[in-house]
């Protein structure tokens, strides 16, 4: 899939977004970036290291991001 084209995750998370804010009755919302960053990381996270069998080298090459940044992730989420 190219990088221009949404698939179907983005329309998970659209749709649960929507869905949020409906939910909220026009109550006031803050940090939404982060709570979103929260729900997606962690799953994100454990099916990438089953995927390689937790291999934190292949996990942070798949990933995009440095082994250490990749570390700090899981001992946050207590994934390690």
């Amino acid at each position: 899939m190219t990088k221009d084209r949404k698939g179907p995750l983005a329309a998970c998370v659209k749709q649960s977004l929507e869905r949020y804010f409906n939910d909220l009755n026009g109550e006031k919302t803050t940090g939404v970036y982060d709570m979103v960053v929260a729900e997606v990381e962690k799953p994100l996270l454990e099916i990438v290291m089953r995927h390689v069998k937790s291999n934190q080298c292949k996990a942070a090459e798949i990933l995009g991001i440095n082994r250490n940044t990749l570390r700090k992730k899981l001992k946050q989420h207590k994934l390690l």
